[in-house]
């Protein structure tokens, strides 16, 4: 059996997920990439020259928890049991309660986000807890921390991510399995290119690798990226409520799955 690390990313056809397998990549680990569109993580792969042999891609669609339970139980039959997970895949749609068809939208967006995340890391807790090591990633985002207007499925779950995350966390530790819950601000990806609101400290999304894989190797607990969005976040919890929706009053939502 190889020594050489392997990670196991979700969401890996764009974005945050791209920009991690390589990072990863050329840390000298073996990938898992997981995502339903499977096609664009090979020709993207190809044309980052990460060679034939260091990578397996998996098709999987995290909202079906058979689907991504199958890509995991896969993944150790072909590769191995990963020393990081990363349960990256998630949505981001604006909601109105108001409308009946937006209801879906929030479980989905809770399907992908909540349940997709426990349904990644649980093919390999056993296979990890019986090893006496490995680590599993859970990103959530500086929304979890105050709900927004127009943002309501996002935001409660990634509140969610963060809490579920904290909660593994005990769970794992007595086993040596480590839990990081990494929290982007404004990442550059097409997700949030469709945004129609200012968004402070934009980073772009190879800056964001960078300091994740950091944080991941080191084991952190939990951490903002990047580290300005985490002093704003935290001001916002403690800004009262009257002030808060008073500073809101009238900015730009996300767009509503009709308004894709």
């Amino acid at each position: 059996m190889t020594t050489t690390p392997l990670v196991f990313i979700t969401g890996a056809s764009s974005g945050i997920g791209q920009a991690l397998a390589l990072r990863f990549y050329r840390a000298g680990f073996r990938l898992a990439l997981v995502a339903r569109r499977a096609s664009e993580i090979k020709t993207w792969a190809e044309a980052q020259g990460i060679s034939a042999n260091s990578y397996e891609i998996y098709s999987a669609d995290v909202a079906v928890t058979d689907s991504i339970v199958a890509a995991g139980k896969d993944c150790i039959a072909q590769q191995g049991v990963p020393d990081v997970v990363v349960a990256n895949a998630g949505i981001s749609v604006g909601m109105d309660t108001g409308v009946r068809d937006d209801i879906d939208v929030m479980a989905r967006t809770f399907a992908t986000n909540n349940i997709g995340m426990a349904a990644t890391f649980h093919p390999f807790v056993d296979a990890m807890v019986q090893r006496g090591s490995g680590t599993l990633v859970g990103i959530g985002s500086v929304a979890g921390i105050r709900g927004l207007p127009g943002h309501g499925a996002y935001c409660a779950s990634k509140a969610a991510v963060i809490s579920y995350c904290e909660s593994l966390r005990g769970e794992m530790r007595p086993h040596g399995l480590r839990v990081v819950t990494l929290s982007p601000g404004y990442i550059d990806t097409p997700l949030t290119r469709k945004n129609r609101y200012s968004m402070p400290f934009l980073m772009q999304a190879d800056d964001f690798a960078d300091r994740a894989f950091r944080s991941i190797t080191a084991g952190t607990s939990y951490r903002v990226i990047p580290w300005q969005m985490g002093v704003v976040a935290k001001l916002l919890r403690l800004v009262p409520n009257p002030l808060f929706d008073k500073l809101l009053a009238g900015r730009p939502r996300k767009r509503r799955q009709s308004e894709q």
